[in-house]
Parts: C-alpha cells; structure tokens; sequence
C-alpha cells in the first residue's frame, strides 16, 4: 500500500486580479518531514503556505490534508498551527494568555488541561518563569519561541511558519533556527517553512523547494539543490555559483567548448584544436547550448603556474586574474577574471591570493544545465 503523503498539492492554481500567483505546483509533504519553500520575494512560496492554511482557495486543483481533500474547510479545523512572519501576539495579552489564546477552537492534546499544556510548551520553548510577562517586556526571539508555542498548543497535525525569523539579526536567526529544528523533530511533527533565505532553507530542511514565478524549479535534499541543480534559476540563487556559457563540440569523447563569444563556427574549430574545451558526461548532441556551474570551493588556486584546459584526464587549470579578495573569516573570496568573464573562488589560504593564479578544478564538480 502507497503511504499517504501528510499534505499534498495537486496542480494546484491560484491568481489575483487575474496575475497567477501559483501555476500547476505540485507537492507530497511526508509526515513528520521539515519541507521548506525557499525563493525570491513576489515567487508564491507564501502563497503556496497560505492556501495549505486555508486562507487562500485554489483556482484549480487540490490541496490535501492525511489524504483528505480540505476543499471548503475553514483554517481552524484544517489542524494546522501557524505562526506568521509578525508574529502576530496579543499586546494586552500576557505570555501564558497568548499561548492559551491558541487553544480556542481545540482542546489540548492527551487529555491535559489548558494550564497543563501551556506549562508544557514553555518549558519546552525555555520560556519557564516568563507566563506573566506581556510582549512588550520580551526580546524579539522569545516573541518569536510564544509564536511558536501558541502554534503548538493544540497539538496541530502540521506546523506552518511563514518567515518566522526574518525580523531578528543574524547571530538570532541560526540560534533560533536550531531551536525550531530541535523541537520539530523532539514532536515529530510534519513541518513546511517559508523563508527567501537560502543558507537557513539548507541549514534545516529535509526537502527543499525553490519556487519561482509560481512554478516549482526543483524539489530535492538540500545537498541535491546545492551540488546538482536542475536549472539556471536554482544555480543562480541558492549560494554563490560560477556560470559559463557553452556549446557542445563533441559526442565522442563527449566535450564542451567555453570559449568567449560562444559561437558555433568558433566552437567547431576549437574541437579539432587546443582550444578551451572540457569532457563531460550525459552530452547526446553537437551544437548544443549548455551552462557550465562551478561552486566557488571546487575551484582551488594551486602553485603551478601552467594552464591547461581540455586535458582528458585529472583536473582543469586555467590561469586567471585577480581582481578583488574579500576577507570573511574562515576564507577568503576572491573574484578573478578569465578571458574576459568573472570567476569567484573560496579559498582558506593563509594570505590573500594576488596577480595572475592558476585555478583548478574536477570536471565531475561540475554540473551542465541547459543553456537559457
């Protein structure tokens, strides 16, 4: 038997004022997974939460909640607990009433009383000793921790955090995010968070999904989107990325040229020559297009001044530029230039990396896309 997916989106549509928000997304949330939409602001990855919630109803398809169409379900009895980019807490409201507050359509779970359940969660959020205090006394993260335990209260079947963490500073933002990811998985419960932020969707995702102009561009592990995206899109906004435009010169052996201009009269000569041409696999077809991506941590600066590129074995070098470094702690990141396009590699070298370098790189680190 085919286990039912916790919440799933069946070419689901949604449009204002005639301007589509969501076009034909289709997803399956397993249950207990912590999924996260990640995308650029305006993309519908909000959306996207708000129709599960409820709030928005769907031009066409069909959102399901444990295998159950919730067409026409109100956002109270859909099982879902919220927690919204504002937090939204009540100001004449103390903590443990804010929290209370979030029990009003269903009653605590295992049979507790309401002070029961709300003693739990704050102590479970390290909230003890604070149910007196109003949310005017509190810092923005344990605003942020009684959000999430009024979310919490009734004991939803799926938790729903719409950019939770986006008001907070970056030193807040990873010790909170931990904190989240901690308690999803000490509750088990099935989990989709909304953020634009690309490092925290990698950070604690199970799955991640990037959204853009409504359409889903790739659903995988975090380490999947990172290393193999499936689009120029994903390779562009999710971390820093080398993009070189190429064509395909050869089926056998399989190889592509990069050299400027990128044109196929060009390319075709560089095949027959030493031109700046690299093997790859999975190529079926001459004069195609395609997008080479390079992580900036698969190039490295090595000593050896030669350049070589389009040697058949072991790794690629090219000799390039430096044009700016930029120290950031652990490593340095440098931007280089080569035969007139930018390359931007990560480097722990003890100095700073001047003048002409040699970089090198594996070719199976990179990743061929379809050229736009």
């Amino acid at each position: 038997m085919v286990p039912v997916s916790d919440v799933a989106l069946r070419e689901v549509s949604v449009a204002f004022d005639d301007v589509p928000a969501l076009e034909d997304v289709s997803l399956s949330i397993e249950t207990g997974e912590f999924f996260t939409l990640v995308g650029p602001s305006g993309c519908g990855k909000t959306t996207t939460l708000r129709t599960i919630a409820g709030f928005e109803t769907p031009d066409s398809g069909r959102v399901e909640i444990g295998g159950e169409d919730v067409a026409g379900v109100p956002p109270e009895n859909r099982h879902v607990g919220i927690v919204f980019q504002n937090y939204a807490l009540f100001p004449h409201m103390t903590v443990r009433e804010n929290v209370a507050y979030g029990l009003r359509y269903r009653d605590p779970p295992d049979g507790k009383s309401t002070g029961e359940r709300v003693t739990e969660l704050l102590e479970l959020l390290d909230m003890k000793g604070m149910g007196d205090r109003e949310p005017e006394e509190l810092s923005g993260g344990q605003q942020q921790r009684v959000a999430l335990a009024r979310a919490l209260a009734p004991g939803p079947d799926v938790l729903l955090l719409d950019e939770p963490l986006s008001a907070l500073d970056a030193r807040l933002r990873e010790r909170l995010r931990v904190v989240i990811r901690e308690i999803q998985q000490e509750l088990d419960i099935t989990t989709i968070y909304v953020t634009h932020d690309q490092s925290e969707a990698l950070a604690i995702s199970d799955r991640v999904a990037v959204i853009a102009d409504g359409h889903l561009e790739q659903v995988g592990p975090p380490e999947a989107i990172y290393r193999e995206p499936a689009t120029r899109f994903v390779a562009e906004f999710v971390g820093d990325n080398n993009l070189l435009d190429g064509v395909v010169v050869s089926t056998d052996p399989p190889r592509v040229s990069l050299d400027p201009g990128g044109g196929l009269a060009e390319a075709t000569t560089t095949a027959h020559g030493s031109g700046t041409t690299i093997p790859v696999d999975g190529v079926s077809d001459t004069n195609r297009e395609v997008t080479l991506s390079i992580r900036p941590e698969s190039l490295s600066i090595v000593e050896d001044g030669s350049s070589r590129l389009g040697g058949s074995n072991g790794p690629i070098t090219l000799s390039a530029t430096v044009e700016t470094v930029e120290f950031m702690g652990d490593a340095y990141r440098v931007h280089c230039e080569w035969q007139g396009r930018e390359l931007l590699v990560k480097t722990d070298a003890d100095e700073p990396p001047s003048g002409t370098v040699t970089l090198s790189f594996d070719p199976e680190s990179a990743t061929f896309l379809e050229a736009p």
